[in-house]
């Protein structure tokens, strides 16, 4: 079992919580605190998925969970923008680090059932 904090897929995924918690405080106050709240909490869980699957010897229930979550996230994500609480450059940044995740996942996910 590797660090937690030393796999790419925990680096990539923190870093999108990070950009999420600095996204959301610019929200109006009408979306912050839903949307927002909603966003941060999916990347807040995403990360505790990713700590979860490393730690675990069946780690494949976990990641697909932690899949799902992105997805959310990524829909959310396109909300905020439709919302107009993100501009369009914010929106494509955003959009890359959870692509990031979601590949990384993916390949873990795709390497965890051919083991």
């Amino acid at each position: 079992m590797a660090i937690y904090s030393e796999l790419p897929v925990y680096k990539a995924s923190y870093d999108l919580a990070l950009e999420i918690f600095h996204l959301v405080k610019n929200f109006s106050k009408e979306y912050k605190y839903t949307i927002g709240e909603n966003l941060k909490n999916e990347t807040t869980d995403l990360i505790i998925l990713i700590y979860r699957a490393n730690s675990k010897e069946n780690k494949g229930a976990t990641i697909a969970e932690a899949r799902e979550r992105v997805e959310v996230i990524r829909l959310l994500i396109r909300l905020t923008k439709d919302l107009h609480q993100i501009n369009t450059r914010k929106f494509i940044l955003a959009n890359k680090n959870v692509e990031k995740v979601s590949k990384q996942l993916t390949a873990w996910e795709r390497f965890v059932k051919n083991k």
